[in-house]
């Protein structure tokens, strides 16, 4: 260890002047046990250093062959090593001029270095990982209490913890996810609805609602257990009505008011399940006059689910559920354009909205995997490299 003799020689060889200098000298020295590569460094903004500091964890998250993540509650970043030409040094106790101050009395303080590193985890702020979520659930899609299904399957159930250990995404953003897809939880595990299950409950409480008269925008949960709850399970009738509609309260009494856009979407769904393509004006007709009796079908309820093509003769519709589009971005876009060669911004955008980043466009998007040219006046996109 230096005394002050030595350090005042040093100082006096390297013709620096100790008065422009703190009055206290911290003298480093290694650790008993201090080697390269025994220690990561991860650089963290102000915000994930504020949730540790509360008490709250950050978790890594990946399969071996997938890229690891790092979740906060809320978010999930990328995370990629980088490198640095200089040594960076852990030391516990190392104090900077800011905490030490200029009225401290002369004095050398010896700290030891833990740790040596060459680079150190940066985070990228990125989209969650959630396409695996609906695969695991997809699995065993719940086709009600009484399906052969549910009394021999043995494919795997997921539990919240299952999925927070499997999905490259933090938890709310997984919670978020579980309600788009209309996941619920039975006997502690996490199911989709099979389609047809799910359609089937749809259509006992629309048919109710057509029965007894009653206006969409209210329509009474007691009621509908106690005449729906003969059929099917309770908490099924109750799941799809939070499923189709808003809950709310009037009177100390439960209503619901149900959304016309997705119900209209699900009846679309319905019957573009059974064809490759439709004639666009049939399936208009046929659509328009299976929806509950009061409800308008319009195109743009389809945005993300069916693609019509206006430039075939007839015109035909077919369905193109952005669910079911790979993650990646340019996986997504050869996608896109092996199925149809040139996009027009209004048909292409549902099918890349998802793709945005926080402080992303899908105008910056297609900017880096498309070009653009004119086509009768219309500005149409394709792809920028081969499709094969």
């Amino acid at each position: 260890m230096r005394s002050r003799e030595e350090v005042d020689a040093t100082l006096h060889v390297a013709k620096v002047n100790p008065a422009e200098l703190l009055p206290v000298v911290q003298s480093l020295s290694f650790g008993p046990q201090v080697g390269a590569g025994e220690c990561c460094l991860l650089q963290l903004e102000p915000e994930l250093c504020a949730e540790l500091e509360s008490g709250r964890s950050l978790v890594i998250r990946g399969d071996r062959e997938e890229h690891a993540v790092l979740c906060s509650a809320d978010k999930t970043y990328d995370m990629k090593i980088a490198d640095t030409s200089n040594t960076l040094l852990l030391i516990p106790g190392c104090e900077t001029a800011e905490q030490l101050g200029a009225d401290i009395p002369p004095d050398i303080v010896h700290v030891q270095i833990a740790g040596v590193s060459k680079n150190f985890w940066e985070l990228r702020r990125c989209r969650p990982k959630l396409k695996k979520l609906k695969k695991l659930l997809m699995e065993t899609p719940y086709e009600g209490p009484d399906s052969q299904q549910e009394q021999t399957s043995t494919n795997s159930k997921y539990t919240t913890e299952d999925l927070l250990d499997q999905v490259q995404a933090s938890e709310e953003e997984i919670m978020q996810q579980l309600e788009t897809l209309k996941a619920c939880q039975i006997e502690g595990y996490w199911r989709i609805l099979d389609f047809d299950y799910e359609m089937k409950l749809l259509n006992h409480v629309t048919q109710l609602i057509y029965s007894e008269s009653w206006p969409f925008n209210k329509v009474p949960l007691t009621v509908c257990l106690q005449e729906l709850g003969p059929l099917e399970p309770k908490n099924m009738i109750e799941h799809i009505l939070m499923c189709y509609g808003r809950k709310y309260t009037d009177e100390g009494e439960t209503y619901f008011e149900m959304y016309e856009e997705k119900i209209c979407k699900a009846i679309a769904q319905m019957l573009l399940n059974n064809a490759v393509k439709f004639s666009l004006s049939e399936f208009q007709e046929v659509w328009q006059q299976s929806v509950p009796e009061g409800m308008v079908t319009r195109l743009d309820q389809l945005k993300g689910l069916a693609l019509a093509d206006h430039s075939s003769r007839p015109e035909t519709i077919c369905l193109l559920n952005v669910e079911d589009l790979p993650e990646d971005n340019q996986e997504r876009f050869n996608i896109l354009f092996k199925i149809r060669e040139k996009w027009t911004e209004a048909d292409i955008v549902p099918y890349i909205q998802d793709l945005c980043s926080e402080k992303q466009t899908t105008g910056v998007l297609l900017t880096k995997y498309a070009r653009s040219s004119m086509q009768n006046g219309l500005k149409v996109y394709n792809s920028r490299r081969p499709i094969s």
